[in-house]
């Protein structure tokens, strides 16, 4: 039995959630929508959405859980959105955005063009790099794929990083 797919999601005002054999949708801010997977059954009343399980499996359990996450995800990203921050610490790194494309110079021969996903708002301020969204998953994405053309190497921890991140740094070579 899942704790976390029992547990009912406050709709705040402004959002609409809409449920369809189609999928689930919601608005607010943006519009937000997924299919719904097969075990679970979504309904919405007195302001807020419930998520059960049409049989006692196991697996509808896991669904019941995880369309209940994916849910709240949707609702919290078209009130509040989600942002991931990211850190350039490298001496000559730097990253600039032209248009849609996010062009980064990373201490290769050649500079890093990122184009930048629909849905996903990228903002550059000198070494700090902030992926904002409505999506979770996109903006997850993103950020992952950015810290991915240089992840922070650990000797002396030059590399893209989030902003939360801690590196530990390793002890060089000793001469002895």
């Amino acid at each position: 039995m899942s704790r976390i797919g029992n547990k009912a999601i406050a709709i705040p005002s402004g959002v609409k959630v809409a449920v369809d054999a189609a999928g689930v949708t919601v608005e607010g801010k943006t519009k937000l929508s997924m299919p719904l997977p097969p075990l679970v059954a979504v309904e919405v009343k007195d302001g807020n959405v419930h998520v059960s399980m049409a049989s006692d499996d196991r697996k509808a359990s896991a669904m019941q859980g995880l369309t209940r996450s994916l849910i709240n995800n949707m609702v919290i990203g078209v009130t509040t959105g989600f942002k991931k921050e990211l850190q350039i610490v490298g001496v000559g790194y730097k990253a600039q955005l032209t248009g849609k494309k996010l062009v980064l110079n990373l201490g290769f021969s050649h500079t890093i063009e990122f184009n930048v996903p629909e849905g996903v708002k990228v903002t550059v301020d000198g070494a700090k790099i902030t992926v904002e969204g409505a999506d979770k998953q996109a903006v997850g994405e993103a950020a992952a794929e950015i810290r991915r053309f240089r992840p922070p190497e650990p000797y002396k921890g030059k590399g893209i990083r989030y902003a939360d991140e801690r590196i530990i740094l390793k002890e060089g070579k000793s001469v002895g």
